[in-house]
């Protein structure tokens, strides 16, 4: 095992078979932390997006962030119910691509597939971001390092996820149940506290803000209903991870479909419950937030604004103060559990994308490496993918989650709104053919839960369009749009490469002769290697040639060729500028141009060496007339290669003492016996005849040595 395969062990993990696939399935109390984690760890920054919104207009609208809160929530619970129709009638593991793909069209697929993609990095942007504030706020030391650790971070996922989907999840498991239960018993407490009177107020209650927007009567009322539509829409990010389950299917345990309605069911449940509860206890015990990058001033109780480099915790923070003031051990339990829980997060994206990625390169509008399982049986191409995709998100908006939240929610709600449309026109043609009343009754429900999705996500999709788009949702729209075109054109590429290699009549009609033509410089191991190797596949015409570049040396050349009689004639080729491609390029299209329905075989020797360095010193000219005689047609390109000492299969080799493999069929070399059953003596053949000494040899220089590289043109 070589030093790379060593590091890539200790690092990933060992190999699993193809076999082994079935024990990376999913349990539910596994499947929950995997793919629920993104939604549930939304409400760490969506409740901090209604308040930072609401700011726009000071403290007089935060009395609107409860009724926002629950109007995010209904929209969660119907779409929870609206996938759970989803999931049980597609478990392929495409998710809404193969809902608005087989229901609707390939292009309606291709743009519920873009939109996820750019949601998914976005995911792992936002929750890694959220992860370093929150981080920040915890250890003042690290203010204005956050981008550093969200890239560490995207690192740390991305190696523990090429271990396997399992592996990750079991890793991943306890810290998603302990931010569950810190958060829960956060809100009880503090509930608790309130309903004796003993709740304190937040650190940062005395403080006002002051908003760039005021709100009154006439026209602002208007302002207002806008306001609260921004709210909205910065709330809707608690909806983004759903979709991720409906994707994961496949990595369920049996039965599939089943398993991840109840996953969902779950998820929907929990998340209700911790978003309201964190927007409530919010409301009780005074969270400010401002965005004093957008103009809003936070003032304290002196009444002097406080300056841009003031650190404002996040809500929970601010809530587990409160709620904690006299067991400090509980607020650091649930700033810990919330910035692990944002950074395991993405982990939701890093299960999602890589088999989204998967389903779009087998039908070939991706490129087909990301449909292939690594080592330990995740989509490993997929995976590295996403992370580069996300570090240079992060890096380019600093890990600011203000200014990556809004690129956020639209490619969500686009895909939620295409696949409850597919979701209709599904149980439409189901019902048709469907003449079972119970069954019939089933589906008309599943259409009726689909239909009220589709009208709730296609509103709130317009509320987002419209309140987000200039504010930087455009961008994500143009990212949405170029991967649409790109994945079309990698499509259009792979049906126009199988057009061109179906097998055609003419294809079978054997070539009328093969010109077989040796490329040499000098005569040697390697060159004598490759006339022999083209001598053996017999061709009709065999021909060495060489470049004349140097006088001096080809003469020397031509005279050691007919000094040692080889059995193939030289031709050498004039080069007045030096050059050695074009001379042997333009030889073999005449060649082609003679005789058509030819085709010319160019052996080229190559070495084969075992230092870096030393592939600079030799084969580079090789390198640049094989690129150039490829691109030739009729034209077959065949290296010979020759390995020096310094490769590491020659030293193998030149290490090795036993016979080389196939020299004996079984166990180690014995001598040769004096006689055997048969009677007859050892090295004598059937009929008497002994070894021809005029044999063809097959091998020159170093026999029983496999082919390397080696360049002498």
């Amino acid at each position: 095992m070589g030093i790379t395969d060593l590091g890539k062990r200790m690092l990933l993990g060992r190999k699993l078979r193809n076999a082994q696939l079935q024990e990376t399935l999913l349990p539910k109390r596994i499947a929950l932390p995997v793919f629920a984690s993104d939604a549930l760890s939304s409400v760490g920054y969506a409740p901090d997006e209604i308040f930072l919104t609401l700011s726009v207009a000071g403290l007089v609208v935060y009395a609107y962030s409860w009724k926002i809160a629950i109007a995010v929530a209904l929209v969660m619970l119907i779409v929870v119910l609206s996938y759970r129709q989803n999931v049980q009638a597609y478990q392929s593991g495409g998710g809404d691509y193969e809902v608005a793909s087989t229901n609707i069209h390939r292009n309606a697929g291709l743009v519920v597939a873009s939109a996820l993609m750019v949601d998914y990095v976005l995911t792992v942007a936002v929750s890694i971001s959220s992860a370093a504030q929150y981080a920040a706020s915890a250890i003042p030391s690290l203010q204005g390092h956050q981008a550093l650790m969200a890239i560490l971070a995207t690192i740390f996922l991305m190696t523990m996820n090429l271990r396997g989907v399992r592996e990750s999840g079991t890793m991943f498991a306890v810290p998603v149940y302990c931010f569950m239960v810190s958060i829960l018993v956060m809100a009880a407490v503090g509930f608790a506290r309130y309903a004796f009177g003993d709740l304190p107020p937040g650190e940062l209650h005395r403080y006002t803000i002051r908003g760039t927007e005021a709100i009154g009567g006439g026209f602002g009322s208007l302002a207002l209903i806008f306001l609260l539509l921004r709210g909205f829409a910065s709330g809707s990010a608690a909806l983004t991870g759903i979709e991720a389950i409906a994707n994961g299917v496949p990595a369920f345990r049996k039965p599939k479909g089943r398993n991840a309605a109840t996953t969902l069911l779950l998820l929907g449940t929990i998340a209700v419950t911790m978003g309201m509860s964190i927007i409530v206890l919010g409301n009780l015990v005074g969270v400010r937030l401002a965005d004093t990058s957008s103009g809003i001033d936070l003032i304290n109780p002196a009444g002097h604004v406080v300056g841009a480099n003031f650190h404002q915790d996040p809500s929970i923070v601010q809530e587990a103060k409160a709620v904690f003031d006299v067991f400090p051990i509980g607020f650091y339990i649930v700033a810990a559990s919330t910035g692990l829980i944002l950074v395991l997060a993405s982990n939701t994206s890093f299960n999602g994308f890589p088999v989204l990625a998967s389903v779009l390169a087998r039908d070939g509008y991706l490129p087909k490496q990301l449909h292939t399982r690594g080592d330990r049986l995740a989509f490993s191409n997929g995976i590295v993918l996403l992370a580069v995709f996300a570090i240079v998100l992060i890096y380019a908006f600093d890990a600011q989650v203000t200014k990556l939240i809004q690129l956020y929610i639209v490619g969500v709600f686009v895909s939620f709104t295409t696949s409850q449309t597919g979701m209709i026109r599904h149980w439409n043609r189901l019902l048709r053919t469907q003449n079972d009343p119970r069954q019939r009754h089933r589906m008309m429900r599943s259409r009726a839960i689909n239909g009220i999705g589709l009208a709730t996500t296609a509103v709130v999709l317009v509320v987002v369009l419209i309140t987000k788009f200039l504010a930087g949702a455009w961008i994500a729209i143009l990212a949405m749009v170029t991967l649409f075109f790109m994945m079309q054109g990698i499509r259009h590429h792979y049906d126009r490469v199988a057009a061109e290699l179906e097998v055609a009549e003419e294809d079978a009609v054997l070539p009328s002769r093969i010109h077989a033509i040796v490329l040499v410089s000098k005569v040697h191991k390697p060159t004598l290697r490759a006339l022999q190797y083209a001598r053996a596949s017999r061709p009709n015409t065999l021909e060495a040639v060489t470049v004349d570049v140097d006088e001096d040396a080809t003469n020397n050349l031509v005279e050691q060729w007919d000094a040692d009689r080889l059995p193939v004639p030289l031709k050498v080729l004039a080069s007045p500028y030096r050059e050695i491609t074009k001379p042997v390029v333009e030889y073999v299209r005449d060649l082609r141009r003679a005789s058509p329905r030819d085709v010319v075989t160019v052996y080229i020797p190559e070495y084969v060496v075992g230092r870096w360095w030393e592939q600079l010193l030799h084969n580079q000219s090789a390198l640049r007339l094989k690129g150039r005689l490829l691109f030739t047609p009729g034209v077959m390109v065949t290296s010979v290669p020759f390995q020096l000492r310094s490769s590491a299969a020659a030293e193998k080799r030149a290490e090795r003492s036993a016979p080389v493999a196939g020299s004996v069929r079984r166990g180690p070399a014995r001598p040769p016996r004096k006689g055997n059953r048969s009677g007859r003596r050892p090295g004598r053949r059937r009929g008497g005849q002994g070894p021809n000494p005029d044999a063809t040899p097959t091998s020159v220089g170093d026999p029983g040595a496999t082919a390397d590289r080696a360049d002498q043109v």
